[in-house]
C-alpha cells in the first residue's frame, strides 16, 4: 500500500516534469521563430516608446504599411533600430521646412502620435521611395533626436526584423501599440 502511494508520487512528479519541459520547448520555438524580444534604447520613439521598454515583435514574414512600428536591423546583430514606417514603394515623402509638417504624397500627413515639428536633417528636398524599400521615422523628430530615414535614405525591407505587436514592459504601459480604432 505505502509502495503503491510511492509509485503513484513519482508518476505524478514525472508526469509535471513532462509537461513543464514540454511547456518550455513549445515556448522556446514560439519566442525563437514567431516572436522576438527587444528592448527600446534611446528617445527616438517617444512619446511612443520610451527607453527600456520591452517589445513583443513579430517574425513572421508580412508587408509592411504606413504607421507600422518597425525593427530594423542595422547590420550589427547588437545594433537594431525601431522606426514607424511613413512611405512606401512609389511613396513621395517631402518636409516643410517652415512648419516641419510632413507631406506624403503632397498631402499633410496625419500624425497625433507625433508632438514637435519634424526637423529637415539631412533630408533635400523630396525623397520618392524606390521599389523594395520603405521610408522610417522615429515619432521624436526634433532635431538630432532621431536617427531615420531623413539622414541614412529608405531602408530595405529585407532589413525590416518584422513588425513591433506588443509592449510586455513596464507593466503600467503593458499592451498593443496601435489605436484599434
Amino acid at each position: 500500500m505505502e509502495q503503491e502511494k510511492q509509485t503513484k508520487r513519482y508518476t505524478m512528479l514525472y508526469d509535471c516534469a513532462e509537461i513543464f519541459t514540454a511547456s518550455l520547448l513549445v515556448i522556446s520555438l514560439i519566442f525563437t521563430l514567431l516572436f522576438r524580444m527587444v528592448d527600446v534604447d534611446g528617445s527616438s520613439m517617444q512619446t511612443t516608446l520610451f527607453d527600456r521598454e520591452r517589445l513583443i515583435l513579430s517574425c513572421l514574414p508580412y508587408t509592411p504599411e504606413r504607421g507600422d512600428i518597425v525593427v530594423i536591423s542595422r547590420g550589427e546583430e547588437s545594433s537594431l533600430l525601431i522606426k514607424r514606417v511613413i512611405g512606401l514603394p512609389g511613396d513621395t515623402v517631402a518636409i516643410e521646412p517652415e512648419s516641419g509638417t510632413v507631406l506624403l504624397n503632397g498631402e499633410k500627413l496625419a500624425e497625433p502620435y507625433v508632438h514637435v515639428p519634424t526637423a529637415v536633417e539631412q533630408m533635400e528636398g523630396e525623397v520618392t521611395v524606390p521599389a523594395g524599400m520603405v521610408f522610417v521615422m522615429g515619432d521624436n523628430r526634433a532635431a538630432g533626436c532621431s536617427l531615420d530615414s531623413r539622414t541614412f535614405g529608405c531602408v530595405a525591407q529585407e532589413r525590416l526584423l518584422g513588425k513591433v505587436v506588443y509592449r510586455l514592459l513596464p507593466l503600467d504601459r503593458i499592451g498593443g501599440l496601435y489605436d484599434q480604432s
